[in-house]
Order: structure tokens, then C-alpha cells, then sequence
């Protein structure tokens, strides 16, 4: 079965072209001009992948994933974000909501469908015999991405945060190098992958409530990368 992907951007040429690019890719695709038909086409359905642009005439993409990453239906769903502007801080408030990529207009959309694939592989794996992993107050369902505190609230995790996480919870008590961290969060050009690091890092730390200075659960290894100083069990 395809794909289907929303699409949200008010220049009607862009809608155009995408939809009938990626339509011949295999995928189905629904193209809308404002935040408003975005929320509604999203309520009536669900999607595999979200296209959102920050700039809409009504209000702007980084709401709208804000929106998002709330939903209950598609709280994990792949988040690619387009933005015009060259100011880097788009580009990290973006990511800091929960966009799992970002990518600058003008694009090729040959580069666009290139990273619609890859996050809809991560997306789609799932590890044999997946496991609810318990590690310090939490416990993952590695499965079903849902992460749940011991007081019963459940964390809302994008699948960056979902990928980073594992990518801890596989390695406990191991320090991760830059690069080893930097292909689990698919840091992306022009701005250093060093900053998309730390911002991935930072963002999960926040998920799981590790915000004591220094943090006690991810610690910061000066000059190597990070560590998760806690044991990881599967749950019984």
C-alpha cells in the first residue's frame, strides 16, 4: 500500500509540483494552502509523512507542528519542515518543536523525496521481538514508541526523539561520539551538526524530565559526546 503524505504551503505552483512529483513516486498525496484546510485534512485522516511550511497565510508552520506533536493520532508522525528564510533560527525552532527534518527553498524535489524515504524507513523499523525497555522512572515500548514515566504520564515523542532514545537505551553506560549520535538525528546543512546535536540531546533531556544542572540521567562527556547513566532492563 502507498504512502500518504500531507502537504501544506500557499504557493499554489509548489502544491502543484509536489503532488504530481511525488504522486509519480508512489506516494498519495493531499496539497493544501493554509493552516486551517492542514487541520482540517489531519482531523479526517491520518498520513505517514507531514510537509509543512513555516510561512502560511494564516498562521505558520511552526504552530501547526506544535499542533502536531499534541495530536493523539499523529503524535509520531514524520515532520519535514520548508522554510524560505536563511535565518538559521527557523531552522532550530523547527527542530526544537519536533520537526524531524528541515530542508531551504528553494529545494530540488528530488531532495525532497530522497529525505521523504528516509524518514519513512526509520519510521517504519521496528526491531525483532520488540520489548518495553525500564530504565531509571520510565519505561519504553520500543514497538509502539510510547514512553511512559512511573507516575503514569505518558511522553509524546517525535521520531527523532523516539530514534536518539533507543540509540541510548542500546549503548547504557557507553559514551556516544558526535558521529555516532549525529546518524540517529540526520543533522543537516548549513547549520553545524554539532548544534543539531546538542539540540536533539537538549530536547530529550526535556522529555525525560533530566533537566537538573548538570543533567543527571544524560550526562555530558566533555570533549567525547554523551553518556545515559542509568541500567536498562526489559520489563517482565
Amino acid at each position: 500500500m502507498s504512502k500518504s503524505i500531507l502537504l501544506v504551503d500557499d504557493d499554489q505552483e509548489i502544491r502543484e509540483l509536489l503532488q504530481t512529483y511525488l504522486s509519480r513516486s508512489g506516494f498519495q498525496v493531499q496539497a493544501v494552502a493554509d493552516g486551517k484546510g492542514f487541520r482540517q485534512a489531519l482531523d479526517a485522516g491520518t498520513s505517514d509523512l507531514l510537509i509543512l511550511d513555516v510561512m502560511l497565510p494564516d498562521e505558520d508552520g511552526f504552530s501547526l507542528c506544535r499542533w502536531v506533536r499534541q495530536h493523539p493520532r499523529q503524535a509520531q508522525v514524520p515532520i519535514i519542515m520548508l522554510t524560505a528564510s536563511s535565518d538559521e533560527a527557523d531552522r532550530i525552532i523547527g527542530l526544537e518543536l519536533g520537526a524531524d527534518d528541515y530542508l531551504g527553498k528553494p529545494f530540488s524535489p528530488r531532495e525532497l523525496l530522497a529525505r521523504i524515504k528516509a524518514l519513512l524507513r526509520r519510521a517504519g523499523f521496528q526491531a525483532p521481538g520488540g520489548e518495553v525497555l525500564v530504565f531509571d522512572e520510565w519505561r519504553l515500548d520500543t514497538v509502539s514508541h510510547r514512553l511512559f514515566h512511573r507516575d503514569g504520564e505518558e511522553v509524546i515523542l517525535s521520531g527523532a526523539d523516539f530514534a536518539l532514545l533507543k540509540l541510548f537505551l542500546d549503548h547504557p553506560q557507553q559514551i556516544l561520539d558526535r558521529d555516532t549520535i549525529g546518524n540517529a538525528t540526520r543533522g543537516r546543512e548549513p547549520m553545524p551538526l554539532d548544534r543539531i546535536i546538542d539540540m536533539a540531546v537538549s530536547r530529550l533531556r526535556q522529555r525525560l524530565r533530566d533537566t537538573d544542572k548538570p543533567p543527571r540521567l544524560i550526562r555530558t562527556v566533555r570533549g567525547s559526546g554523551y553518556l545515559l547513566a542509568a541500567s536498562v532492563a526489559p520489563s517482565h
